[in-house]
């Protein structure tokens, strides 16, 4: 891998880390000031809601700009987000901010990639990204439930500084202090990218016209790089299978700490573990697919979506915490294998079609369109009275059925379009472009 690769893996590690140990701390700052659970779960469709709105700009954005540039602003936002947490602000707001900021980042954290390396590289960078961000999840969750738990908390809360009164007089609230320092660290190495030498595509400016105007004149071509990807016979099901991955794998993450507050009677600390756990099976599943796994090979994953699925329903039955641990790894692992092909398969379409930074904006709209819906949903459903229970039954029959319906659609597509399908694995078994 070429130097640069490991500045963005770094600058990736501590930007995740902070955003998973803040999701921790907002959901314990919702919860020690008497927010409904409601409130809490509806964190995930409020970090999703600017991935959808911003879609259309965001892509265009990364592109026209150095990656590195594009990644540095973007922390800038996620650290306003953490001050108005930290100073007054509703926390779904404040956080909505920190998604805006995530929202910014995607395209540039995963369109550099294709600048940066060959094709033939892609499943193995995607499978070290992908394995760094679960171990950057494994560590956020844990620090953010270890920075609201009483030890470090009190420790936190002992600093005073000369002279200064911060306001800062919470556990959550030390916790997002500290966090804010996490952020900057990310942005620091956000300066030491270098630049990969691909020319910038220059946004679409009119002096002639409003900046709301211009702004607006994306959004045509947005739609033309959504449809060009879904109209794709390999662009489609990867596309698909990642959206239904993450719409759901976004919504788990909060459904576990509810999960394990209902069925072990965990606190937040405690729980915060759990979905650690999962991160650590899929850490381990996503390395084992770049390792393992070709471009041209990644359909062949589908029938592990279709497990996975299966399995969320089995923790239903699950109370003892020793039987939790191995299953969630389990879990977690099938989701690593599934997603680093398909993900990279994905990227490779996407590149190829419209350029990486636009490419990664429709993944993004798509994924984050469904982790909207699908939180939206589950938040509701909690407000009117469907338990975590519920929730996990109605996830793993969805996961399990769409992954099918998509398993049948590409075996269309390999009888119906086979030429086609056949010329597009051609040119991933053979592709040595940047």
């Amino acid at each position: 891998m070429k130097r640069g690769f490991y500045t963005i893996m770094s600058a990736q590690f501590f930007s995740s880390l902070a955003d998973n140990a803040l999701f921790v701390t907002a959901v314990e700052l919702l919860r020690t000031g008497g927010a409904p659970e409601w409130q809490r779960a509806a964190l995930v469709p409020m970090f999703a809601l600017f991935y959808v709105v911003l879609a259309p700009f965001v892509g265009a954005f990364a592109d026209a700009l150095p990656k590195g540039k594009v990644m540095f602003i973007s922390n800038a936002i996620k650290v306003v987000g953490c001050l108005m947490m930290l100073f007054g602000s509703h926390p779904l707001i404040a956080y909505a901010v920190v998604g805006l900021g995530a929202a910014a980042y995607s395209p540039a954290k995963y369109g550099i990639l294709t600048e940066l390396l060959p094709a033939s590289q892609l499943v193995k960078a995607n499978g070290w990204i992908e394995g760094l961000t679960i171990a950057s999840i494994i560590l956020g969750v844990l620090l953010g439930g270890q920075l609201v738990g009483v030890t470090i908390s009190t420790a936190l809360l002992s600093i005073d500084l000369p002279f200064v009164d911060t306001g800062i007089d919470s556990a959550p609230q030390a916790a997002i202090a500290a966090l804010i320092l996490v952020y900057v660290i990310a942005a620091w190495f956000n300066t030491r990218i270098p630049h990969t030498g691909v020319e910038m595509r220059p946004m679409r400016h009119d002096p002639e016209r409003s900046v709301l105007s211009n702004a607006l004149a994306l959004v045509p071509d947005f739609w033309i790089c959504n449809r060009r990807l879904w109209n794709d016979r390999l662009g489609q099901i990867s596309l698909s299978t990642t959206t239904l991955f993450w719409g759901v794998s976004g919504n788990l993450r909060y459904i576990v700490l509810a999960w394990a507050a209902a069925a072990l009677s965990y606190s937040t600390t405690q729980a915060s573990a759990l979905v650690g756990v999962v991160a650590i099976g899929t850490a381990v599943g996503a390395v084992v697919a770049s390792m393992r796994m070709r471009l041209d090979m990644a359909t062949r994953v589908m029938p592990l979506g279709i497990a996975m699925g299966l399995l969320v329903i089995l923790m239903n039955f699950i109370s003892n915490v020793w039987v939790a641990v191995p299953f969630l790894i389990l879990l977690g692992g099938l989701g690593g294998f599934l997603v680093v092909p398909m993900n990279a398969l994905l990227q490779h379409r996407g590149h190829n079609l419209m350029g990486a930074g636009r490419s990664i904006a429709v993944q993004n709209f798509n994924e984050q369109a469904c982790i909207l819906g699908l939180g939206a949903f589950y938040s509701l459903s909690t407000k009117f009275g469907l338990s975590a229970f519920g929730a996990i039954t109605a996830f793993g029959v969805v996961v399990a059925g769409i992954m099918w319906i998509i398993q049948r659609w590409h075996a269309h597509n390999c009888v119906h379009h086979r030429e086609e399908v056949e010329h597009l694995l051609q040119i991933a078994r053979h592709d040595t472009h940047h």
